[in-house]
C-alpha cells in the first residue's frame, strides 16, 4: 500500500496579483472578505495574502473599525453572549 503525500499549491496574494499597493480602509466590501463571521481578521494561511499585505490589511481593518465602518464584534455575540459559556 503506497502512501502519497499531496502538496497543496500555495495561495497567491490577491493584492500582489492585482498590483494594489495601498489598501483603502474606506473600501468596506474588500475588507469584509478578510474578516470572519465573528468579525475577526482572517490569518494569512487562510486568505493567502503575503506578509506585507497582511500587515496593511490589518491596519486598514482596524482603521475601518475605529470609524465604525466595520464591527468590532459580531452583533449576536455582543447582544446575547457566547453560546460556549
Amino acid at each position: 500500500m503506497a502512501f502519497y503525500t499531496r502538496r497543496r499549491r500555495r495561495k497567491a496574494c490577491q493584492f500582489c496579483l492585482d498590483k494594489i499597493s495601498y489598501i483603502d480602509y474606506k473600501n468596506v466590501d474588500l475588507l469584509r472578505r478578510y474578516i470572519d463571521e465573528h468579525a475577526k481578521i482572517q490569518p494569512r494561511r487562510k486568505t493567502g495574502t503575503c506578509a506585507k499585505h497582511q500587515r496593511r490589511l490589518a491596519t486598514a481593518i482596524k482603521r475601518a473599525r475605529h470609524l465604525a465602518l466595520l464591527p468590532f464584534t459580531a452583533d449576536h455575540i455582543r447582544l446575547y453572549g457566547d453560546s460556549r459559556e
